[in-house]
């Protein structure tokens, strides 16, 4: 199982390298830099509030309900709540979905969690894996790739964020369903730096139970992050003529 597993694990480091051995073979470093960085930087801004509008529509296609989601005024938030009356101009992260009722499904809750990276899957690693491909002109190329990062490496990202949250939704069920008396929502949020430090800081003090399964959460939360990339590697063979990909030059 291991062998099946290191190639997934692999996967998102081999496409960043067969893009980046295209990228400074084509020796127009200032101008593919440049490129870059102006693509990576408007992918940024684009994908951020698409990502955090994507939790609340997955929220309410799960039948949930929205009231109010913060986003930094630097990503538009004073033109989208002109759109959705439940943005909030700002926010201590870039994005954060702070009013939300699941109303107890933890399906509904995966799927508020899952939806935004949905772009991963059918848009960044399509992406990522497009600019491996030889051909483009550098400059096309460039942008390409630079735009691709935010969206395809989303997940990996989001390990101590979304993906955590969604690891401990599914072990803290798991323990519930052993011990009914266990709260679910002990080891749940979207911020591991911050859940960590309030449950050892709670009355009843964290508990060697409580560091294994933020352990697990997290470890579930890179499983689930590393098959969402795969599920973008597979969709990306619909489209990229795998044959022609670019490989790095060994070292």
């Amino acid at each position: 199982m291991l062998r099946r597993l290191l190639p997934l694990v692999r996967q998102p480091i081999d496409d960043y390298l067969a893009a980046l051995n295209i990228l400074l073979s084509g020796h127009r470093y200032l101008e593919s830099g440049l490129i870059g960085i102006a693509a990576l930087l408007v992918s940024w801004w684009i994908y951020v509030p698409l990502h955090e509008l994507a939790h609340a529509f997955g929220c309410l296609l799960g039948g949930g309900t929205v009231t109010r989601l913060d986003i930094n005024p630097l990503y538009g938030a004073a033109f989208l709540q002109r759109v959705f009356p439940f943005v909030h101009v700002g926010s201590e992260y870039a994005g954060q979905l702070t009013g939300f009722d699941t109303r107890g499904s933890d399906v509904t809750y995966l799927l508020t969690d899952f939806f935004p990276f949905v772009g991963t899957v059918v848009v960044g690693v399509p992406m990522l894996r497009a600019a491996g491909v030889p051909g483009w002109r550098p400059a096309v190329q460039a942008a390409l790739f630079a735009a691709a990062l935010p969206v395809a490496f989303a997940p990996f990202i989001s390990l101590t964020g979304d993906y955590y949250e969604m690891g401990s939704i599914l072990v803290s069920r798991a323990v519930a369903i052993v011990d009914p008396s266990f709260p679910v929502g002990r080891w749940r949020g979207d911020d591991l730096f911050l859940i960590a430090p309030r449950v050892f800081a709670s009355v009843d003090g964290g508990t060697l139970g409580d560091a294994l399964g933020l352990a697990l959460s997290f470890l579930v939360g890179t499983v689930l992050a590393v098959l969402t990339y795969a599920a973008g590697t597979a969709c990306a063979r619909l489209f990229v003529r795998e044959q022609s990909r670019s490989q790095p030059e060994p070292a």
